[in-house]
């Protein structure tokens, strides 16, 4: 069953990492649903991720590469310019800091904290007000290009929400995004792009702390499953979702969770 139980936590990462709806949330779900001390660790959580991480590299590895080369000129000339290029990679910088910062301190007390199908719930459920009020507020008139280094302070703050289980890293940098005024398509390219620096530290710093009693050879193979079915499952979810944004909004990824916090507090009750 573990083959199984790998192949379903690849695909729900895939989905939920992507989608508005919180991939930590529903793993710790489906942790509590799948019956496998195997699977069942924060280890093996960092593994999907890193396949994420795999598929938004590879989704955008245009960008990606443009991003390298408008960073080194920047450095070569010892000044950003105007150059959207050159002017991108520093933003992303500058947002990723308060992410970095919180995570670096208070990661572990966050995860001890706050994994718990309660928690999930409630940040579920804000998650989806959040949702409904900035896509009714938000103008979503403006391009990536416009944005400033005050804009990406803000979607970086927002960011920090995300180590919530339940909050969705996505969801709440695209909100602020829109709160912004940016389009919906534009606001997620900028997310995606942003969680690329906080998702390849995190993944470095956790892998660095897994205990090497771990990785028996029956954990190894069954986390190289998990890895190349999120990966691949993952760049499909973002292409669907890029697409998605160009006309349909957020309202009915808030339904549905508010329909899964519905039912984790009936669970719980």
């Amino acid at each position: 069953m573990d083959y199984i139980y790998s192949i379903i936590l690849g695909l729900v990462q895939a989905l939920t990492e992507f989608l508005p709806i919180s991939s930590s949330g529903h793993l710790i779900i489906l942790h509590r649903l799948i019956d496998s001390p195997l699977l069942n660790s924060l280890t093996y959580d960092v593994i999907l991720h890193a396949g994420t991480l795999v598929a938004t590299l590879l989704f955008f590895k245009n960008e990606v590469g443009r991003l390298i080369a408008g960073f080194f000129r920047s450095l070569f000339r010892l000044k950003i310019t105007h150059n959207f290029d050159e002017q991108l990679p520093w933003l992303i910088v500058v947002g990723a800091i308060p992410a970095a910062i919180a995570g670096y301190f208070f990661g572990d007390l966050i995860e001890n904290t706050f994994r718990s199908v309660a928690w999930v719930a409630i940040t579920l459920v804000i998650g989806s007000l959040l949702f409904f009020i900035y896509e009714r507020l938000g103008k979503k008139n403006r391009n990536l290009e416009s944005m400033s280094f005050s804009d990406t302070v803000i979607v970086g703050l927002a960011q920090v929400l995300a180590f919530l289980p339940g909050m969705s890293r996505s969801g709440i940098t695209i909100v602020a995004g829109l709160g912004l005024g940016f389009k919906r398509k534009e606001a997620a390219r900028f997310s995606f792009l942003l969680s690329l620096p906080i998702i390849l530290g995190a993944t470095i710093q956790k892998v660095t702390q897994i205990p090497l009693s771990d990785l028996n050879t029956n954990f190894v193979f069954m986390a190289l499953i998990g890895f190349l079915v999120s990966a691949c499952a993952g760049y499909a979810v973002i292409k669907f979702f890029m697409r998605f944004l160009e006309s349909h909004s957020l309202n009915g990824f808030a339904v549905y969770r508010l329909l899964l916090a519905a039912g984790l507090l009936l669970f719980l009750i």
